[in-house]
């Protein structure tokens, strides 16, 4: 601790034992019948970029591998888990804790949007109100055995993104943004976070990074140039996918049938997650 310390942490960019110390306080532990190996959290710097795609893609991909997976739909007040996945059933609960909904292929998922009456009944709550609901997604649901968890977080670096790296024990981070953010701050925004909470960036997602010509098969980057190379190679990212803008990923959303995707574009994520090095 430095000997000018003021003790405010929340203001402070030092690693000393003291900061590391409050942190690990704010963790709170899962449910006592949950039993999480890894959890992974899918951020992005602003809305609109596919990042509930990629999480529901390397949830698909986790499972077609027979691990024991599941969803955190942190996104409160814009949840599109459910709908991707086709799910309208409402989570059920006991005395003991709420039970998380499963898709087709038993991927286990809560979100807010299996809870409402409606599913496009508006979350009119304050910040402070839906930071809590996302905690207790982690602390009052009886998860079970999982081996990957993906938290798919709500966009920027607000209330709901330091609730989730502070109280839940996040492995690591993988990054969406779109071709127009990997020329700009909105990346280095999200990464810069991810290095003050102390949480390494495993990979970062260009999607709507090109789209296929159906006739010639040619690639055609139609928002310009990549640049997510050089934005990976900028922060030390060693792991890097293209999503194409494909009209069959966007229809499988839209009917709640994306766990029967066909691609390989994250394959290279999934690997890295299955190694030690994670």
């Amino acid at each position: 601790m430095s000997e000018e310390c003021t003790h405010e942490c929340s203001t402070c960019g030092s690693s000393c034992s003291e900061r590391t110390q409050e942190q690990t306080n704010f963790r709170e532990k899962p449910h006592e019948l949950s039993n999480i190996k890894k959890v992974i959290g899918v951020v992005s710097g602003k809305g609109g970029v596919g990042k509930s795609l990629v999480t529901s893609m390397l949830a698909v991909l986790t499972k077609r591998s027979n691990y024991q997976t599941a969803i955190l739909d942190a996104d409160i007040t814009g949840p599109s888990i459910p709908k991707s996945f086709g799910l309208h059933e409402k989570a059920s609960g006991s005395e003991l804790g709420l039970y998380p909904v499963k898709t087709k292929t038993g991927i286990s998922v809560m979100s807010l949007n299996l809870l409402t009456e409606n599913e496009t009944d508006p979350v009119i709550w304050r910040g402070p109100i839906i930071a809590g609901t996302v905690k207790q997604f982690w602390t009052d649901v009886i998860w079970g055995d999982v081996d990957y968890m993906f938290i798919d977080m709500p966009p920027g670096t607000g209330d709901v993104p330091l609730t989730v790296f502070q109280s839940i024990p996040v492995d690591g981070l993988i990054i969406v943004a779109s071709p127009q953010e990997l020329v700009g701050m909105i990346v280095e925004k999200a990464v810069n976070m991810a290095q003050m909470m102390h949480i390494p960036v495993l990979a970062l997602v260009e999607n709507m990074s090109y789209v296929t010509c159906p006739d010639c098969g040619k690639e055609y980057y139609v928002f310009g140039e990549s640049h997510i190379d050089a934005i990976a190679k900028k922060f030390g990212i060693s792991t890097i996918a293209k999503l194409p803008i494909d009209p069959k990923l966007a229809a499988a959303c839209d009917s709640g049938m994306i766990e029967l995707f066909d691609g390989n574009w994250l394959n290279n994520i999934m690997k890295l997650l299955e190694s030690e090095e994670m």
